[in-house]
């Protein structure tokens, strides 16, 4: 099938390309130099980014994969924020069905939950304390909209909760912890907020390529899913499981939270929806996610 993954050189969009390319697909992305390179794609980049693509040259798509976005939660524009996140994708979306796609995969965010506790259903109840948590909820519902109008449409939101894996270090102090604490360790004592008990959901990036596939293949329906392991770690637990993986003996060193009143302390996804919806079962525990992400070289990139 013919592809288009925005945001291709991003973290998630650039490990869908590249399995896409692998699995014999058709594969154009978006893509901006400024994040990364992709050696071995020999798909279709389309410069310079999603928000400067002249679309009407754009081919008919079997599936869209669109993963492009101001990712920054604290980002605090929100005029820029919808343009980039909320409006382009309307456009986007409107354009592809009009020219027959009837595929579409996008990323949404866990950011859309805010400050309530976990663990996340996708019924809510929300929480859309910043813009970029809005503008992911506002696309949630221009899907729905758009599924109720076309009924050959499957249109599947992913949302995703702190995806972690190969090809993130271009993403600068928007990293994993599980990759700033990596690089602290190479040099010394990692620094974590206050007791280190915070707990996330962390999903490793070839789950999240899988979530993708099953989207645009299996789901028989249009629906907006959670994206997440299902399981909550603690830093402190992440600076074990480095230690291990790494070989080394680090010891936390903890300061005050910076970001504290507004800062989610506990995330945790229910995934069984996107196990009805998908099935879509999350094959990597943490320990197995880390060390894969070790062996492939990229956690030690700086």
């Amino acid at each position: 099938m013919r592809c288009l993954v925005t945001g291709g050189t991003g973290l998630i969009g650039s490990n869908l390309a590249l399995a896409l390319l692998e699995q014999g697909h058709e594969v154009l992305i978006t893509g901006n130099e400024s994040e990364q390179s992709l050696p071995g794609f020999s798909g279709k980049i389309l410069y310079p980014g999603f928000l400067g693509i002249d679309w009407e040259a754009l081919p008919p798509l079997d599936a869209l994969f669109h993963q492009a976005a101001i990712n920054g939660t604290r980002v605090l524009d929100r005029r820029e924020m919808m343009r980039a996140n909320y409006e382009s994708s309307q456009k986007l979306f409107d354009h592809v069905i009009s020219q027959g796609c009837r595929r579409i995969v996008f990323a949404s965010s866990t950011a859309v939950y805010g400050r309530n506790p976990a663990p996340y259903r996708e019924d809510g109840p929300f929480d859309l304390n910043t813009p970029y948590a809005e503008s992911k909820k506002l696309m949630e519902e221009y899907a729905t909209t758009l599924a109720a109008r076309h009924q050959d449409l499957v249109i599947v939101g992913l949302r995703y909760c702190n995806v972690y894996g190969p090809r993130e270090s271009h993403k600068g102090k928007r990293t994993t912890m599980i990759y700033q604490y990596a690089q602290q360790m190479r040099r010394g004592n990692p620094r974590l907020f206050w007791d280190g008990n915070q707990k996330r959901d962390y999903i490793y990036v070839k789950d999240v390529v899988q979530a993708n596939l099953l989207a645009a293949t299996q789901a028989k329906e249009s629906c907006i899913v959670n994206c997440g392991s299902g399981q909550s770690t603690t830093f402190n637990r992440l600076v074990e499981i480095l230690n291990q993986v790494m070989g080394l003996n680090r010891t936390p060193e903890y300061i005050p939270n910076p970001y504290e009143g507004n800062y989610q302390e506990y995330t945790q996804c229910d995934m069984s929806l996107a196990q009805e919806k998908l099935g879509f079962v999350p094959k990597f525990t943490i320990e197995e996610g880390i060390r894969d992400y070790y062996e492939s070289g990229f956690l030690m990139e700086a």
